[in-house]
């Protein structure tokens, strides 16, 4: 995720959250609990983002939960990848040197799956590939994992909503086990999320951003989370966001993103949010338990 979404200032928020909460029951016990540690693409800091085997080493850390970024191929595939580039992390460049500026829309699947994608990363992890949504899904399953998905650039790929919904179906992630504790469907775009919660209602969608206060009502009709950058949160934000019910009839959650070193880990769990995005799963999970 890229810190693009634009901050509300503190002082604003918390200005305008007394006039604004709802009432709410108290939620002493949840917000004595430790957030969740989410592993950002994959355990991100020890192997190549958003590949298998960053999936693998979350899971060797005994972390649960993993968060992707899903694009589509010139033909329709989805794939794992965070940027709409493939230059960054494969070696598109060397195999197919004339194709700049290597955007993903441009490439056939069969095309990427022939790239490497773990040798930008180390030389441990030389011939790691892109993979699909189904390869990628099928190895969180594989360790009982749970997923938070995120359509990256929607704008690019229309309809890809419904087609995330389908391949998600097509592979027993929209069951009611699945659904309940397992999945959560995350954007930057509003209209993205928007579009998710309309096609299955049953499903966590979370927006990416910090929208001011006086937004959350409108959001609350169709998401679950809030999901801002660290860096932009405070203890009124979160409060204020905790106090809204969202489209599934709970209260909105809060998860933290990028958090990737104790103290700022510990900071962001005092704030009570409910959920902390990281690519060092096992530094934020220490962190918070102490």
């Amino acid at each position: 995720m890229h810190a693009r979404a634009v901050a509300a200032s503190t002082t604003a928020l918390l200005g305008t959250a007394s006039l604004l909460l709802p009432l709410s029951p108290v939620r002493a016990a949840e917000d004595s609990a430790r957030p969740l540690v989410i592993a950002h693409r994959g355990a991100s800091a020890y192997a190549p983002e958003n590949t298998l085997e960053a999936v693998d080493r979350a899971a060797a850390l005994g972390v649960d939960w993993v968060e992707n970024d899903v694009q589509r191929t010139r033909d329709g595939e989805l794939v794992v990848l965070h940027d709409d580039s493939l230059r960054r992390t494969t070696d598109v460049e060397e195999v197919f040197p004339d194709r700049a500026p290597w955007k993903v829309k441009d490439f056939t699947a069969a095309e990427i799956a022939r790239l490497d994608a773990g040798s930008w990363f180390g030389a441990a992890y030389a011939g790691a590939r892109v993979p699909t949504l189904e390869q990628f899904v099928h190895r969180v399953e594989r360790h009982r994992q749970k997923l938070l998905l995120e359509i990256k650039n929607p704008q690019l790929y229309p309809g890809i909503e419904r087609q995330i919904v389908k391949v998600l179906g097509n592979e027993g992630w929209l069951d009611r086990r699945h659904v309940r504790n397992r999945l959560v469907v995350q954007s930057f775009s509003a209209d993205s999320v928007r579009t998710v919660h309309d096609l299955r209602p049953a499903v966590k969608t979370g927006f990416l951003g910090t929208p001011p206060v006086s937004d959350l009502p409108a959001y609350a009709a169709f998401t679950d989370q809030i999901n801002p950058s660290h860096g932009s949160l405070s203890a009124g934000y979160v409060a204020a966001v905790h106090a809204f019910k969202g489209a599934r009839g709970k209260p909105l959650e809060v998860c933290a993103w990028t958090v990737n070193d104790a103290a700022a880990a510990r900071r962001v769990a005092g704030f009570g949010v409910d959920g902390i995005i990281t690519n060092t799963p096992d530094v934020v999970r220490d962190a918070v338990r102490g």
